[in-house]
């Protein structure tokens, strides 16, 4: 870790001890006070009265890809067998004085090593970057113990909140910032949030984070990203949000991904608008509807070329506990020279989850699925089907040109043993149609096995 990696993680702690510190000593003050006749309660206190921050989870990953991106002919690929045990260990104090701090510890372990763990992103499928498994399909779990959250929250202000430190962050339904859940390596954010709700029905979301921490344990600090994301809550279940995403990350990891082998800025702001909801007509019936667009530019110094923009539109019913609805989602080309990128979001849970698509191509994707859920007791089953397209034609590696990258569809089961156990069941399958001369995106399976412990 560089100096300057030291540095900001130790102003981070500085920070959280700063603030512990000064609660212990109004603690203190309040001790030496005249004893009243109610018991003093005291940042001991708060600390028991806090709440777990605490989970243990297992997973195996089955991997089977019909070689790497080479073009026109594969390496085969070994299947990838991933077993790993994510332990995240932490805690939050209950408020003292309008101040509460929370710390979290997160270890990855392999208790196999039979995959490639992917510690570095390069090109769509591109060959290993594991020197020493060069040989096996990826699975983005490597080794990883740090601190996975560590902030101080003050809510001396009614109906707002500010934190300060390493935090997660989710925002409407994850496309654009997330914390990436699903991979063991969580992304989180080192800076200052502020939550305010003082507008009935609203929620405003304003943040400055001044690095990150990705999936592939790359510690990111040359940049920041500023947030700005407002929603207004139609009924329980309906929504209306506008956005901004400002990005100064000059380098994010993605570069032969968004623009070829040159190494071009990819600092970038977007700014959108989101419609969501389930509308209910009965207790029985329901209506499920969606309508987003937004428009991505360079920004602070990136790339002219960032010039893409975006939309997802669908809809659905929901009858009883199964729901089944259609959209689609539109990530546009800036004419095979850039496409629209989400480097913030969770990405996994979108065009399929055998992600083949974290990044877009530059071509563009236009990919249409249905998804239907169905709920029964403790059990939640899921499927989806896509049809994955370009946004405009590419050149094909058997000459030519075409618009399908391939289709894929999704299964999964979850089951609520009780409270603070969950299992889950899950299967994707890739099926390349054109073959992209870019970089094959070749076919693929993927397997899950989780179980999961919180407290």
């Amino acid at each position: 870790m560089t100096s300057h990696k030291f540095f900001k993680l130790n102003l981070m702690m500085a920070c959280t001890a700063l603030a512990l510190s000064s609660m212990a000593q109004v603690a203190y003050a309040q001790d030496a006070e005249e004893v009243s006749t109610e018991p003093e309660y005291t940042f001991l206190d708060s600390i028991k009265e806090g709440k777990a921050m605490t989970s243990f989870r297992l997973r195996y990953e089955n991997v089977q890809q019909d070689g790497n991106g080479t073009t026109p002919t594969p390496v085969p690929l070994l299947d990838a067998n991933a077993l790993t045990l994510r332990s995240l260990i932490g805690w939050q104090s209950s408020p003292f004085h309008n101040f509460s701090v929370a710390a979290q510890i997160i270890n990855v372990s392999k208790l196999n090593d039979h995959f490639n763990d992917g510690t570095s992103f390069s090109a769509i499928n591109a060959a290993s970057n594991q020197p020493d498994r060069l040989g096996y399909a990826k699975v983005v779990d490597p080794d990883q113990t740090n601190i996975n959250q560590a902030y101080v929250d003050w809510t001396g202000i009614k109906n707002t909140k500010f934190r300060l430190g390493r935090q997660q962050a989710n925002l409407d339904n994850v496309r654009f910032i997330g914390d990436i859940g699903f991979r063991q390596v969580m992304q989180v954010f080192d800076g200052v949030s502020v939550t305010n709700k003082t507008i009935p029905d609203t929620s405003v979301y304003l943040a400055h984070f001044e690095s990150l921490n990705q999936i592939n344990t790359r510690y990111r600090t040359a940049g920041a990203l500023d947030i700005a994301n407002a929603k207004y809550s139609i009924s329980a279940t309906e929504s209306v949000s506008g956005y901004g995403y400002f990005s100064k990350f000059d380098d994010l990891g993605f570069s032969k991904a968004w623009f070829g082998a040159d190494g071009a800025n990819q600092s970038n702001k977007t700014i959108g608008a989101r419609l969501d909801g389930i509308h209910p007509f009965n207790p029985n019936l329901r209506a499920l509807y969606t309508a987003e667009y937004a428009k991505q530019t360079d920004y602070s110094g990136g790339d002219a070329r960032i010039n893409a923009h975006y939309y997802k539109i669908g809809g659905g019913v929901g009858v009883d506990a199964f729901n089944i609805r259609l959209d689609q989602e539109n990530l546009s080309s800036n004419n095979g020279v850039y496409a629209f990128q989400t480097p913030f979001g969770t990405n996994h849970l979108f065009q399929g989850w055998v992600d083949k698509f974290l990044a877009t191509p530059k071509d563009g994707i236009k990919d249409t699925f249905v998804t239907a859920t169905y709920r029964l007791d403790d059990f939640l089953f899921f499927a989806d089907y896509h049809l994955i397209n370009s946004d405009r034609d590419f050149v094909k590696s058997t000459g030519g040109t075409g618009n399908k990258y391939g289709k894929e569809w999704n299964a999964a089961v979850t089951y609520n043993v009780n409270s603070n156990v969950v299992t889950k069941l899950e299967y994707g399958k890739f099926t390349e149609s054109d073959q992209y001369a870019a970089a094959r995106i070749r076919d693929t399976e993927k397997l899950w096995l989780t179980a999961m412990y919180t407290f």
